[in-house]
């Protein structure tokens, strides 16, 4: 058997007799650890009394009920897992790991590059593996949680991918439960995309209750409350964050967006410079960073922040909205009326984010422009109206009378996919 061993989440180590899930150690008694490593050593293979006996207590006789009482400490320490444990009346105990394992394990490998294309990778993946094994909870997890990044980072038309994201997310949760992780993100939705507040604080808050080690709660629970006017309560879960997971890139990244939807630009751009150097190749850093220095008036510094970001991270229009309306800003107007014909040429063929480009076309002075570019966004159901009330960039354009009706119609919305 060979050091380590991985199967799902997990990795048995046997040279220090140590469980991991996700890096995060779980206790084990010794003798449950070695019965793990018989069940392990014959995957898929039922291992009777006799032979486990022989091969996890070294001979020494110990009852039936003992080796059940081990058994179910195992299947309590595997969580929702543990489940891949079966008995066989009079046959023996097994582990079956679903022949999806290794497409999971590369889906979620595609989706942490945070690109279109590694979503798109994982969700091929995902698809793949809920087809081999329609009954493994894990392939409509991760694919409920690719469709809710393609959709939140404006790499495809959100509507749809919500619509995708709603029936993954039903299948994990009828497979395998609402765990914490699938409520974090069904409250992150709900928001997002619906616009229902208080139900999406309730679903965050029980998340964090149910799993405090769970960081991403605590990045979208201070995004709801900062969005809502409650932003001392978003620095305070922030705060609680950083407890949790210091390295996480988007725990610095809400925190520089929550200042800078407070007009704290100089902490934003604080934040932001210690942010990069820190997450070097995580595009939206950059983008937020760059957000933050803009307004501060730094706008060949943020320019630089938006093509670094485009360079990682090609397949993101709005990160090219971004540069043109900085180019706008910094009196380059054929620069940035190039990215704008470059955009509606994409737009033709792909998904490109009205949010953004309303910023394009504000910075270029078409106010007409921008606010049909809004009236798009509602349409689409952009993924960032939900900050209309806060967003700097927004502030100019609250003083057009056709401002109003479309804040109104995006704060009382719940559409549905």
């Amino acid at each position: 058997m060979p050091v380590e061993v991985r199967f799902g989440p997990f990795v048995l180590d046997a040279a220090t007799a140590r469980l991991l899930r996700e890096g995060a150690e779980i206790r084990l008694r010794p003798r449950a650890f070695q019965v793990l490593q018989v069940l392990l050593r014959r995957r898929g293979q039922p291992v009777g009394y006799e032979q486990m006996l022989a091969d996890a207590w070294q001979g020494t006789h110990v009852s039936r009920h003992t080796v059940d009482v081990t058994i179910a400490e195992i299947r309590k320490a595997l969580g929702e897992y543990g489940r891949w444990i079966t008995r066989r009346p009079k046959v023996g105990y097994s582990i079956e790991v679903p022949s999806s394992d290794e497409l999971v394990r590369k889906g979620w490998h595609f989706w942490s590059r945070r690109t279109r294309e590694g979503v798109e990778r994982a969700v091929e993946c995902f698809r793949q593996a809920a087809d081999e094994c329609p009954s493994d909870f894990r392939a409509y997890e991760g694919l409920s949680s690719a469709y809710l990044t393609l959709a939140t980072f404006g790499m495809r038309a959100p509507r749809e991918m919500y619509r995708g994201f709603l029936d993954a997310h039903g299948r994990a949760v009828a497979l395998g439960g609402m765990r914490p992780e699938l409520r974090c993100n069904r409250g992150y939705a709900l928001y997002v995309f619906e616009r229902r507040a208080g139900e999406a604080e309730q679903e965050l808050l029980q998340a964090m209750r149910e799993k405090p080690t769970l960081a991403a709660s605590y990045v979208r629970l201070a995004m709801l409350y900062a969005s809502r006017g409650r932003s001392d309560q978003a620095l305070e879960i922030i705060q609680r964050g950083y407890a949790v997971d210091p390295l996480l890139p988007m725990m610095p990244t809400i925190e520089m967006t929550v200042r800078v939807w407070r007009r704290e630009f100089d902490r934003a751009a604080e934040i932001g410079a210690r942010a990069v150097e820190l997450h070097p190749y995580v595009q939206i850093v950059r983008a937020i960073y760059g957000e933050a220095l803009r307004c501060l008036g730094r706008g060949d510094e943020a320019l630089t922040q938006y093509q670094r970001g485009s360079m990682m991270s090609p397949d993101l229009p709005w990160l090219r909205a971004l540069e043109g309306a900085t180019l706008a800003q910094l009196g380059r107007r054929d620069e940035a009326c190039a990215i704008l014909d470059e955009l509606e040429t994409v737009r033709r063929t792909e998904f490109v984010d009205s949010y953004h480009m309303t910023t394009l076309r504000e910075a270029l002075g078409d106010d007409h422009g921008a606010m049909t570019e809004l009236h798009r966004a509602c349409a689409e159901n952009s993924a960032w109206l939900y900050q209309i009330d806060v967003d700097p960039k927004m502030d100019r354009l609250r003083g057009d009378p056709r401002f109003a009706p479309i804040r109104e119609a995006v704060m009382l919305e719940t559409p549905h996919a």
